[in-house]
C-alpha cells in the first residue's frame, strides 16, 4: 500500500476506534497488507481487497484467551 492510502486508514481508524496512539504500519513483504499497532503493540492485520473494480479493507484481530486473563 502507498503511503498516502496508509495516512489515511490510520487517520480514520484513530478517529472511528478512539485510539490516538494507534498506527498503520505497512508490511514490507506484502504490497496488500499493513499491520495496527496501539502503543507499539501489534493487534491486527489489515489487507486490502480488490475485486470488480472495488476496493475494500479488512481487519483481522485474533484476541487470545491469555489475552483476557487480565480483564
Amino acid at each position: 500500500m502507498k503511503k498516502e492510502e496508509l495516512a489515511r486508514l490510520q487517520s480514520y481508524l484513530k478517529r472511528t476506534l478512539g485510539a490516538e496512539t494507534l498506527e498503520v504500519r505497512a508490511q514490507p513483504k506484502k504490497g496488500d497488507m499493513a499491520e495496527i499497532f496501539i502503543k507499539d503493540e501489534f493487534v491486527a492485520t489489515l489487507y486490502r481487497i480488490e475485486e470488480d473494480g472495488e476496493i475494500e479493507y479488512q481487519l483481522q484481530m485474533a484476541i487470545l484467551e491469555m489475552d483476557l486473563e487480565d480483564v
